[in-house]
């Protein structure tokens, strides 16, 4: 029998144990993402248009989601291009109006797939949903913003969508119109920070940075056409009233060098590592290069553009439907019929844990 002693400084131990441990208990990540996809829509068919496609979550809320383009061969493959990977309310409704928190969660992704002056048969868009679940994050909203613009040849057009404060940043798109403007097309679409450090999203989120707060989209006019060119960006944030100090949202970025010959693309893959979380969405770019320490700049061909950015495997395939166990995002570019000296593939990947 153990004496009263005994069994009080037990007590005092167990206490002691518990009162240092609680402040530090660890919460596991109860983050989930299932990738929906239908796959791949014929088209466009004609020069200077587009085709809206969309992927859909039958459970939970997207984080974001992405758009690959099946370009063909030759030199007609240069006419292949996103025009847009963005949330809708319905699968076919865009939010283009006015700015702001537009929309809250939203279970549709939109891939948009554009044509210039060349079309061919095997043109096609598959997008990509990204269907997000989390015991702590159970609401999103979507802020969009937008710019005229870009009206001359070979200019930027650069809008950032910041979420509201004390919310998480867990994904964004791009998107621009018209498409009957064919040498416009968004060139990056990427997480970055509304501070001076980032010049405002001018320069992009870096490897190993944590909770950005914006996602910027990039137009690029290759040809110089205005019909009211417009660019979107849009960004997925938590819902309002949610205590996210507790979760964090990890960048993994990676940029390689291309393409830079005519009628040529380029691939570049990143991530998400031990311990930084669940792949929730990713983002891509066409650029000048060095976009996490310097300004945007556009690449070095007013052709160049976007032909995919999508949640794959390490290699760089995109993932199929249904896939729960994605860790990479890949993006896919291109140039046009002129060669493209200094011009970058750059790729981003979020990784979100919601444990305290």
């Amino acid at each position: 029998m153990q004496t009263p002693t005994k069994t009080r400084a037990k007590i005092l131990v167990v206490a002691a144990v518990l009162a240092v441990a609680a402040p530090g208990i660890a919460y596991a990540n109860t983050v989930g993402v299932t990738v929906k996809t239908p796959g791949a829509t014929a088209g466009p068919v004609s020069a200077f248009s587009e085709i809206s496609t969309h992927a859909d979550c039958s459970s939970g809320l997207i984080s974001g989601g992405g758009i690959n383009q099946t370009i063909g061969t030759g030199s007609s493959s240069n006419g292949n291009k996103v025009n847009g990977t963005s949330p809708s309310p319905d699968g076919s409704t865009e939010y283009t109006g006015s700015t702001g928190v537009v929309g809250t969660d939203v279970t549709h992704w939109l891939g948009i797939g554009g044509s210039g002056g060349a079309v061919n048969g095997s043109f096609s868009s598959t997008p990509y949903a990204m269907c997000f679940t989390s015991s702590l994050i159970n609401h999103t909203q979507v802020v969009m913003n937008k710019i005229a613009g870009p009206t001359t040849s070979g200019t930027v057009g650069l809008v950032v969508a910041t979420c509201p404060a004390n919310t998480r940043l867990i994904g964004g798109g791009a998107r621009i119109t018209p498409a009957s403007v064919g040498s416009l097309k968004p060139i990056a679409s990427y997480p970055t920070f509304n501070d001076s450090a980032h010049n405002y999203g001018q320069k992009a989120a870096a490897n190993g940075a944590t909770n950005p707060d914006s996602w910027a989209a990039v137009g690029w006019n290759g040809g110089g056409g205005n019909s009211n060119n417009t660019t979107y960006a849009y960004a997925i944030c938590s819902g309002n009233g949610i205590d996210v100090s507790g979760s964090t949202v990890t960048v993994r970025f990676s940029e390689v060098s291309g393409p830079t010959a005519a009628t040529s693309g380029q691939t570049a893959t990143v991530g998400c590592g031990e311990g930084d979380g669940k792949l929730v969405s990713g983002g891509a770019a066409i650029s000048g290069g060095s976009v996490t320490t310097t300004n945007f700049t556009g690449p070095g061909s007013v052709g160049d553009h976007l032909n995919g950015s999508f949640p794959s495997d390490s290699g760089g395939t995109p993932v199929s439907d249904g896939t729960t166990t994605g860790a990479y995002w890949t993006a896919s570019t291109h140039t046009g019929g002129g060669s493209s000296p200094n011009t970058y593939t750059d790729v981003w990947a979020l990784c979100a844990d919601d444990g305290e």
